[in-house]
Formats: structure tokens, C-alpha cells, sequence
């Protein structure tokens, strides 16, 4: 007996098309409108082609914010990925400790962007700020706003203390999943708890650590609020990220079209990475 195709079910996935056709794809397309034009006012707009991806492209800034903005997610995903797992495992999981750490966990994630910044912007401070004042108090010279180790030093701490949670929770989810008879065998056999780590809950952590790292990553390489409200970019330039320099161009200066063409570079620079990353531990995954 032939089944018969039914493609009612299309309309119900029509309405979510429709919402990322407005929320998503019609700017998208106002984007890259603009980054294709020169425009002088709303009524005075002028052809250019690709003449603004050439200037974007040659801009100096482009470069220095994206080398800056490489090593801050690089650095973010190296200290939050280890630090995040570690966490995980130390974490019980029975009991009421074991709700308690998911509850102190979760604060973090809950507290907004602007407002982190704020916290670490006063609690860096040496005169009122209790981490600026205890650091000083040891004999360590620490002013965030005039030293550039400082603010990067002090930009990472603050991104660590904000989302190593997130990447704590999906381990320990991940770690939840895994049946007990493995840990049973184990046991049987002896292992120790590096055998069981490597064999047992590293594999099997491997899906919950590629969205914990495609998340990390992503979000770390359009960070802006945080450092905006701690540093304002500085001092100089030296914590001034990618998207800190859009702004300056699309807000600051006017200059919609050069904008609009970084953007895209932009979001193309972030697809492109995260697709490297995934195809990267996927291809490591299936090698193994």
C-alpha cells in the first residue's frame, strides 16, 4: 500500500519562516543594500559596488580589532572550556548540594551584560573596589583603566566569572547522561579516575562541548557591552573589539555604507570559524 504525502504540515512551519524572514532577512538584505551604496542623506544614495569592501578591507583598524579580537576568544575558550569541565566534575550529584551548586551557578547567567560590566568596572576600582584595593594592598600596581595587561587581564577575568557557567552546566548535564552501568564497569576493572575521565566521560561529553564551545565562541567574538561599560576600549585602543569599532563607524562617524560592508565581513568571519570549528571536532569525533 502507497502512502499518500501530506504537506499540510508545511503550514505549521510557515509561521516561523515568516518570523525570521522579518527579524533576520529582510535587514540582512537592508545591510547589504547599503554596503553597495555611498549615501549622503535618505533621498541622495549612489552605486559604488564592492568600493567599500576594498576600503573596509585595507582598513588598519579591521586588522588590529581582528587580531584583538582573536586572542580574546581564543583565550576565552581556553581558560572557560577546561575550567568549565573541572567544575562538572566536582559538582555532586545527589542531594541538596547538588541543587544548591546548580542555583549558585545559574546567578551568573542570570545577571545582565550591562550590569556585569558595571560590577567589575566598580569592583576593580582601587579606591572603592574591593579586587582593585586587595591587589594593591599585596604591592601589585593594578589600574585597569590606565594599564593595558590589567584591562585585558581584568576584561577576561570578568567574561570567565560570567559564563564559565554555562559551559559548567553542560558538562554536568552531559555527565548526568551518561548510564551508570559504565562507571560500574569500570570499578570492576580498576580504572582510575583518569582512565575513567579519558574513556568514559570525555567521549561522552563530546556533543555538550561542541555546542558549549560554538556558544563560547561565538558569543566572546561579538562581545560589546562588557568591556564597553568596563573600559569604554581602552586605554588607547588595546580592548577595543570588532564590534566596538562597528559601532564607532555605523554611530560615530556616519559612515553607513563602510559599516554595513563590515558587518557582513563580520558575520561572515563568524560563520566561517564556527563551521571550522564544528567541522573540525566532527571530523575528530568520527576519526576516532
Amino acid at each position: 500500500m502507497i502512502k499518500t504525502e501530506n504537506n499540510k504540515a508545511w503550514w505549521l512551519v510557515l509561521p516561523v519562516f515568516l518570523l525570521v524572514a522579518f527579524s533576520a532577512v529582510i535587514p540582512l538584505m537592508t545591510v547589504v543594500n547599503y554596503s553597495v551604496q555611498d549615501i549622503f542623506d535618505q533621498n541622495n544614495a549612489y552605486f559604488v559596488g564592492a568600493d567599500w569592501y576594498r576600503e573596509v578591507l585595507r582598513d588598519p583598524r579591521l586588522h588590529d580589532s581582528l587580531l584583538r579580537q582573536f586572542i580574546y576568544s581564543f583565550s576565552v575558550l581556553a581558560i572557560e572550556i577546561p575550567l568549565g569541565i573541572g567544575v562538572a566534575l566536582m559538582m555532586p550529584t545527589k542531594g541538596r548540594m547538588g541543587s544548591l551548586c546548580l542555583i549558585l551557578l545559574a546567578i551568573p547567567l542570570l545577571i545582565p551584560w550591562n550590569v556585569v560590566g558595571t560590577i567589575w568596572q566598580i569592583f576593580g576600582r582601587a579606591d572603592i573596589g574591593l579586587f582593585g584595593w586587595a591587589l594593591n594592598a599585596l604591592g601589585i600596581d593594578y589600574n585597569y583603566a590606565s594599564n593595558t595587561g590589567d584591562a585585558w587581564a581584568t576584561v577576561l577575568l570578568m567574561d570567565v566569572w560570567h559564563w564559565t557557567s554555562l559551559v559548567a552546566l553542560l558538562c554536568y548535564s552531559g555527565l548526568r547522561a551518561i548510564p551508570e552501568a559504565f562507571y560500574q564497569a569500570a570499578e570492576i576493572d580498576r580504572a582510575s579516575k583518569w582512565a575513567v575521565f579519558r574513556y568514559i566521560q570525555l567521549p561522552r561529553l563530546k556533543s555538550v562541548l561542541v555546542i558549549g564551545i560554538l556558544l563560547r565562541f561565538m558569543d566572546s567574538f561579538m562581545i560589546y557591552t562588557e568591556p564597553f561599560v568596563l573600559t569604554g576600549g581602552g586605554p588607547g585602543n588595546s580592548t577595543t573589539f570588532l564590534s566596538q569599532t562597528l559601532t564607532k563607524m555605523a554611530i560615530g562617524q556616519f559612515d553607513l555604507g563602510p559599516a554595513a560592508a563590515f558587518s557582513l565581513i563580520y558575520f561572515l568571519i563568524v560563520l566561517l570559524v564556527s563551521w571550522l570549528f564544528f567541522t573540525t571536532i566532527t571530523y575528530m569525533d568520527k576519526a576516532k
